[in-house]
C-alpha cells in the first residue's frame, strides 16, 4: 500500500484557489442536500490549547478524510505556527489510506475559498473596495479568495499592532495588488467587502461604520465567547451559515445575540448550501447588508483534500512512501 505526501507548498500547488472555491459549492450542496456524514468535531483542551478531530465523508464527491488540527495561542512566542494540522485521505471502497496533507495550509485555503464562494454569491457585483480584518496565518488566503471572485481595486487591511498588516500588504503589492495597511475605522468605511479573521471576543468593527450594500464574512470567531460582529450588525443583515447547528454550538457572533434576546436561530436566511443549490434566495437589494458567518466544516476539508489529491497525481506532486 502506497501513501502519498504533500507538504505545504504541494498542497499549496495543488489546490489553486478557483479550484478550491468550485469544491467548496460542490461539498456545501451535498452537506444541504443531507447526504455528508459529518459528525460534530471533536475538541481536545490542553493547559496550552486545543486539538480538533474532524471526520467526514462525500458520497457523491467519493472523499473520505479525517483532519486533526491544533490550536495552540502561544505558540509564536516560542517560534512556531499558531496552527499545526493534518488530513489523511482514505479510499471510501477500501478504507484504505491514500494520502496524507499538511494541514495548515489546507484549512487556510478552504477557509477562504468558502469566503469566496459566499462573497461570490452575496456580494454585489460591482464591489470593487475589500477590508481584511486580522493579518495573521489565513489571511493572505482570504484576500486570494475575494480577488478570485471579484475585480477588487483597493486592498485595505487591519491588524492590532499594524505591523502584520504591513507587512501582508507589502507581500500583496509585490504581487501586484492594490493594498495598504489602514486603521480599522477607515478601513470599513466605503468598503464594499469586510472579512474579519480574528480570535476577538468583542467586535472589531463599529457598525456605523459598515456602508450600504456591505458584504461581510466572519471567519474568526469559532466558539461561543468568541465576536467579530456587533449584534446591531447581525440584527439589520441578512445572515447566512455554513451550517446552522454548527453555528448554534459555535458560533459567538450568532449565540451572543441569540442569548441576549435580540436574535433568533429562525432568523437566519439559510446556509450557504442552501444558496448553492438555489433553495433560498440571496442578496436581495443592492443597500442589503450580506454576512456569511463560518465556523468551519470538516466537509470543507474532504472536499478540498480530494480535489489537491486529483492534482497531486496529475502533476505527480509528493512522495509516496509504502506502508
Amino acid at each position: 500500500m502506497k501513501l502519498r505526501i504533500l507538504t505545504a507548498d504541494e498542497v499549496r500547488q495543488a489546490l489553486p484557489m478557483t479550484e478550491a472555491i468550485r469544491a467548496m459549492g460542490v461539498a456545501f450542496a451535498e452537506l444541504a442536500r443531507g447526504q455528508a456524514q459529518t459528525p460534530q468535531r471533536l475538541v481536545i483542551h490542553t493547559e496550552a490549547g486545543s486539538a480538533l478531530f474532524m471526520p467526514a465523508y462525500l458520497p457523491e464527491s467519493r472523499s473520505l478524510a479525517q483532519k486533526i488540527v491544533s490550536v495552540f495561542p502561544q505558540n509564536p512566542n516560542l517560534g512556531l505556527p499558531t496552527i499545526h494540522g493534518l488530513v489523511i485521505v482514505m479510499d471510501p471502497e477500501t478504507g484504505a489510506p491514500r494520502a496524507l496533507l499538511e494541514g495548515a495550509t489546507l484549512t487556510a485555503i478552504r477557509t477562504g475559498a468558502a469566503s469566496g464562494l459566499a462573497t461570490d454569491l452575496l456580494a454585489r457585483p460591482d464591489s470593487r473596495v475589500f477590508t481584511l480584518i486580522g493579518a495573521g496565518g489565513q489571511a493572505y488566503d482570504q484576500v486570494q479568495a475575494v480577488l478570485a471572485v471579484r475585480n477588487i481595486q483597493d486592498v485595505h487591511i487591519v491588524s492590532k499592532s499594524g505591523e502584520s498588516a504591513e507587512r501582508l500588504a507589502r507581500r500583496l503589492r509585490e504581487e501586484g495588488i492594490q493594498a495598504r495597511a489602514a486603521d480599522v475605522r477607515e478601513a470599513v468605511q466605503g468598503a464594499d467587502i469586510i472579512t474579519a479573521v480574528t480570535d476577538s471576543t468583542t467586535p472589531v468593527f463599529l457598525d456605523a461604520d459598515v456602508s450600504p450594500g456591505a458584504h461581510i464574512n466572519l471567519v474568526g470567531a469559532f466558539t461561543p465567547e468568541m465576536q467579530e460582529a456587533p449584534a446591531s450588525t447581525i440584527l439589520r443583515a441578512r445572515v447566512f451559515v455554513d451550517d446552522i447547528m454548527a453555528a448554534a454550538h459555535e458560533a459567538g457572533d450568532i449565540i451572543k445575540p441569540v442569548k441576549a434576546g435580540l436574535y433568533s436561530m429562525n432568523n437566519l436566511a439559510g446556509t450557504l448550501g442552501q444558496l448553492v443549490l438555489g433553495e433560498v434566495a440571496g442578496r436581495e437589494s443592492d443597500d442589503q447588508i450580506t454576512v456569511f458567518k463560518s465556523v468551519g466544516l470538516a466537509v470543507q476539508d474532504a472536499a478540498a483534500a480530494a480535489q489537491a489529491l486529483i492534482r497531486a497525481e496529475q502533476l505527480d506532486l509528493g512522495a509516496e512512501i509504502a506502508l
